[in-house]
């Protein structure tokens, strides 16, 4: 039988991701007492987290019957199409008065009609990507952004406290979406803005490492001054958030701006430079190195060559 709201701390949770986010929210899941189901596409990360307790679930739709509430972490928009509706998915298994989490950073015009599809088969649906990158998923700081149903959210909740520290219910479905891509246009613009005043600096013959200093007093500082700012004075590129993702953000940011007829003139030039980075090859480069394609154009080098 279906856990109801009353009991939701017992309720049977299915996990479907397990990548760098995934498999540590899974885990915080876990540690919280939630019976737990797991299914991803690499075994590794799913052996594991059996071997600390969870059960495994060879395709999503079985492990949606044995779920009451079903949280997916996978890519992109078509990715969560294909686990919900594709063959074996989500769709199939769930039964009526379940509760589907996507907490992938996807399309939210696209999560709406996701959204009224579980609908018609007395599914619920929440959309609550996150932010906070693999360190928050490991701490169990993450932000997380919800849209849908105050009763859904309020099942949900003990599930997000579990994983998150920030948690807001932003509005109706879709909506977490709409946040998550207002998070990815304001922190890429920064990384950007932080670039372009490093490299006019550097080559004005001022050594930015002051300029950030200097500007971590004011208005200008900024969580992203602080530590990508640090990471682009260290060319320290290791990916916390690849410049690929990023980029597949950005689109998210423009397909949601043109579906809603909101002017973003400023961000079209930032989703321009992180297409940039996957021609130029360093996709898998952190996005903090979108700095690398400003020094590339002004013939100088914040950091030392390693």
């Amino acid at each position: 039988p279906i856990v109801r709201s009353s009991d939701r701390v017992t309720d049977r949770v299915g996990f479907i991701g397990l990548g760098v986010m995934g498999a540590p929210m899974a885990r915080h899941l876990l540690a919280a007492g939630h019976p737990l189901t797991v299914h991803s596409r690499s075994a590794p990360p799913v052996e594991a987290l059996v071997a600390e307790g969870a059960g495994r679930a060879s395709a999503q739709a079985e492990l949606a019957s044995l779920s009451d509430v079903v949280i997916t972490m996978v890519p992109d928009t078509p990715d969560v199409e294909l686990v919900l509706f594709g063959a074996s998915g989500v769709a199939e298994g769930a039964a009526a008065g379940s509760l589907l989490i996507d907490m992938s950073t996807i399309d939210p015009i696209a999560t709406r009609s996701f959204a009224e599809r579980l609908a018609s088969n007395d599914v619920a649906m929440l959309d609550a990507p996150v932010s906070g990158g693999e360190v928050g998923a490991k701490a169990g700081t993450l932000s997380i952004m919800v849209g849908g149903s105050q009763q859904a959210f309020e099942r949900a909740r003990p599930l997000f406290e579990a994983m998150g520290s920030t948690i807001v219910h932003a509005g109706p479905s879709g909506a977490g979406q709409v946040t998550k891509a207002c998070n990815q246009l304001v922190i890429a613009s920064a990384v950007e803005a932080v670039g372009e005043a490093f490299v006019l600096a550097a080559k004005a013959g001022v050594e930015p490492a002051k300029v950030r200093e200097a500007l971590l007093g004011g208005f200008a500082g900024s969580k992203v001054l602080e530590v990508h700012g640090q990471r682009m004075l260290d060319g320290a590129f290791e990916p916390g958030f690849r410049s690929a993702l990023m980029a597949k953000d950005g689109r998210i940011v423009l397909s949601a701006a043109d579906g809603f007829g909101a002017p973003i003139p400023g961000f079209r030039n930032v989703a321009e430079r992180l297409e940039a980075m996957l021609t130029a090859g360093r996709g898998d480069l952190d996005y903090a190195a979108l700095v690398t394609l400003l020094e590339d154009e002004a013939g100088v080098a914040l950091h030392p060559e390693p």
